[in-house]
């Protein structure tokens, strides 16, 4: 399972990239015409991309973590925000993009709910 898991990880990834670069670009795309038609599109799109991503890479490490403080932060986790973080900011540098605080809202509500999936999923079922 772990290698379809990194397959899903990468094609999610390169999705995710792509969509990016189009989006940088002013490029444009069917997933972008989906958005612009469903209400709070766009913001569901930032919640669920990386929301899923989060999971997937989560899943991937074997929900792999580290110490910070009294608290332990996946690795997972802690990649995709540091992604969304950069490319939310490096918006206010790009020509075709704006900076939206609720994109990053979105973004940050979509990894905290997908960590605590991934959290749930790494609880070994109790034996009676």
């Amino acid at each position: 399972m772990n290698k379809l898991t990194i397959g899903l990880v990468l094609a999610f990834s390169s999705f995710i990239l792509w969509m990016t670069y189009l989006a940088n670009t002013g490029g444009s795309s069917v997933f972008f015409n989906l958005i612009r038609v469903l209400p709070y599109g766009d913001k569901l799109g930032h919640f669920c991309l990386f929301g899923i991503l989060t999971l997937l890479i989560n899943l991937a490490s074997h929900c792999k973590s580290f110490p910070v403080g009294r608290f332990r932060i996946y690795y997972g986790t802690a990649v995709v925000t540091i992604f969304v973080l950069t490319e939310e900011i490096s918006q206010k540098f790009i020509p075709n993009r704006t900076f939206d605080l609720m994109d990053l809202t979105a973004d940050a509500l979509g990894i905290l709910s997908f960590t605590y999936f991934s959290f749930l999923s790494s609880k070994k079922p109790m034996k009676g």
